[in-house]
């Protein structure tokens, strides 16, 4: 991942008729994190959403060197399916190592759930699911939107362990979050700062 690059300039984001944010710049190099904040609303998941191409800028422009993994409050998983199987479909999309689903189920202590079903998960589970299919990707840069929502103590501490991890190994990590993470993120966007004057 030592090729990991993130660069944003100028960026705007504009739905609904209304001004998101304006004139975000940001540049991540191999090991770097930033982290988004401020209230609901201000558009943090939007801003995650461009950066993944999920999403147009109204103006500005996206850079990224390195694939792209995102979670959000979506689970994409199939619920039918047990937990391995269903990160295993991710992990083939992804051209992932064939280690990377057993990797990230112990990165998140998953692995004794491995065979039950995707829907009898828990919701903190089903957030440490969301997490493994993050980690089991092999990309670069993750996007993460309010990953510590649902998870307890002991899991945030998963979540923080499995970022340094990540940014050791040269990857780049974007989170958005209205509260305290375990991130070692030196950048720091108060996505508020952003926002168009109002006319």
């Amino acid at each position: 991942m030592s090729g990991a690059a993130l660069r944003l300039h100028g960026l705007a984001c504009l739905r609904g008729g209304r001004m998101l944010f304006r004139d975000v710049n940001l540049a991540l190099a191999p090991g770097g994190g930033a982290l988004l904040t401020g209230p609901n609303g201000v558009g943090k998941s939007s801003l995650l959403r461009v950066i993944a191409g999920l999403l147009p800028a109204f103006a500005g422009t996206v850079e990224r060197t390195g694939g792209i993994a995102l979670t959000d409050e979506r689970l994409a998983l199939d619920a039918d399916l047990p937990l391995r199987p269903a990160l295993d479909f991710w992990a083939r999309l992804d051209r992932a190592d064939g280690h990377a689903v057993a990797a990230a189920l112990d990165a998140m202590a998953l692995t004794a759930l491995a065979e039950v079903p995707v829907r009898m998960l828990s919701t903190g589970q089903r957030k440490r699911a969301m997490l493994a299919r993050v980690i089991a990707s092999g990309a670069a840069i993750w996007l993460l939107d309010e990953p510590g929502n649902g998870l307890d103590t002991a899991s945030t501490a998963l979540l923080g362990a499995a970022v340094a991890t990540h940014l050791a190994a040269g990857g780049i990590v974007v989170a958005a979050s209205h509260q305290p993470l375990p991130i070692d993120a030196p950048v720091l966007i108060a996505l508020g700062d952003y926002q168009a004057e109002p006319a």
